[in-house]
């Protein structure tokens, strides 16, 4: 849905690769009135996004690609404050001339190129839908995979934190960019092509993914506060399997420059010295837990089926409440 009376566009990328944007819609996310007589700037500083999703609350998630300014790819939610709500890409139309990372509004996450090469739209499942219990959760397609990612995140003040989780899908044969989920059956369908940059490199197609009767073992939701990690599940686990070594938590950092994106800096393994879980809440004490770009989780789990699973998290922490 659109707000009322009003369109919303997506940001169209600057064309002009580390070069400064020659018109005042460069990078920016824009609101066009229903008759095209006036169009607001509702942020700034995007290099390549691929989608918009508005968001219930009239907030939107903007998708990024790495390149100059952008050290990886990133998933941004954006309040709509206007020209200062800056996201990092200096060459994009902006009144923020400031290169310092303060100057900029970090994402929700930093996403690494081997995980997703190149995010595309996110969306929401309904809380109506026929997904069961990844209903009302939010979802990234991403045109560089052909694949279908889980947003497990929280709120802290006005900011979200949190990261992606792949869904153990088949790959689809080609980049998946836009999805909605049909009212009548409860079931997503997804489309996509492909043009540059993916690894799936059919010339297009149009898809439904429909929730099979088993449990989905995903993560919907991940909050870090000192030396803690809290995930919650959809499903829920056998206990037994909840300890330390079922888990390993490494991180790394990122600069973000003029240049072309960003190697890791300073990787390292994070101990977990205890796992406990309360109904589908599994906590992770982290002693070296610290705000971090880049971060991932690989969990190791049985369902109460007995069905053993592995899932990984990218996520990024910008803030660690006390």
């Amino acid at each position: 849905p659109q707000p009322k009376n009003k369109v919303i566009f997506p940001p169209p990328p600057p064309p002009r690769h580390a070069k400064d944007s020659l018109v005042p819609h460069h990078g920016t996310l824009l609101r066009v009135s229903a008759d095209g007589s006036k169009t607001d700037i509702l942020a700034t500083g995007f290099r390549a996004a691929n989608g918009v999703c508005l968001n219930p609350d009239g907030t939107f998630i903007v998708t990024d690609q790495e390149g100059h300014w952008n050290p990886k790819n990133r998933i941004n939610w954006v309040s709509g404050e206007g020209p200062n709500e800056f996201f990092g890409n200096i060459y994009g139309y902006s009144p923020v001339t400031d290169t310092a990372d303060s100057a900029m509004k970090n994402p929700l996450c930093w996403i690494t190129n081997q995980f997703d090469r190149s995010p595309s739209e996110l969306l929401w499942v309904p809380k109506d839908a026929k997904w069961g219990s990844l209903n009302g959760q939010l979802l990234n397609l991403s045109y560089g995979y052909g694949k279908i990612y889980v947003v497990p995140h929280e709120k802290i003040g006005n900011h979200r934190q949190g990261g992606l989780c792949e869904i153990p899908l088949k790959q689809f044969p080609t980049g998946i960019m836009r999805g909605r989920f049909h009212p009548g059956d409860g079931q997503l369908y997804g489309c996509g092509m492909f043009a540059w940059a993916g690894t799936q490199r059919k010339a297009g197609g149009f898809y439904r993914i429909r929730k099979l009767d088993k449990p989905a073992n995903l993560p919907t939701q991940i909050e870090a506060s000192k030396n803690t990690v809290t995930l919650t599940l959809s499903d829920e686990v056998d206990e037994n399997s909840v300890k330390p070594d079922s888990f390993c938590i490494k991180a790394w950092d990122l600069k973000r420059t003029k240049n072309y994106g960003s190697k890791h800096f300073n990787e390292r393994e994070w101990e977990i010295s205890s796992a406990t879980i309360n109904g589908k809440k599994i906590t992770l004490t982290v002693p070296d837990l610290e705000p971090t770009w880049g971060m991932s989780i690989d969990l190791k789990l049985t369902d109460r089926s007995g069905q053993a699973y592995q899932r990984l998290i990218h996520n990024s922490i910008f803030e660690l409440p006390q």
